[in-house]
């Protein structure tokens, strides 16, 4: 059984920082395709990184330069460090596996139709002003 489970939002000031943690259990974690995605409330769901089996990464073009996202297999954990957050970062954040995608950072931006197979139960940044 497939589970995710995120950590490390909260709540910081305009320009703070934070990382998030992504808990992967039940699948071989060095293959998945796995990204972190975001919604504000009101807002589509929109892709922020992907990270693909090799390594390879993707970004929006919203967070390029500020967010990094990383993964450690030894500890099945996925990460997205957060740098110089802006208000318009706030949002609740998932992070998703898949196995299917032959386009994995594809899938995460600009992202299908399809969604992702496997997602966590969320967790919430805020950025003030």
């Amino acid at each position: 059984q497939v589970q995710l489970v995120e950590s490390g939002g909260g709540s910081v000031q305009d320009g703070g920082s934070l990382r998030l943690s992504c808990a992967a259990s039940g699948y071989t974690f060095s293959r998945a395709c796995m990204g972190w995605f975001r919604q504000a409330p009101g807002k589509a769901r929109e892709g922020v990184a992907g990270i693909d089996s090799a390594g390879t990464t993707r970004y929006a073009d919203s967070v390029k330069g500020r967010f990094t996202i990383s993964k450690d297999s030894a500890k099945n954990t996925l990460y997205l460090q957060m740098n110089s957050l802006k208000p318009e970062d706030t949002a609740m954040y998932y992070c998703a596996a898949d196995f299917r995608f032959r386009d994995c950072l594809g899938a995460v931006l600009p992202g299908t139709l399809l969604p992702f197979d496997y997602w966590g139960q969320g967790t919430q940044v805020t950025v003030s002003s």
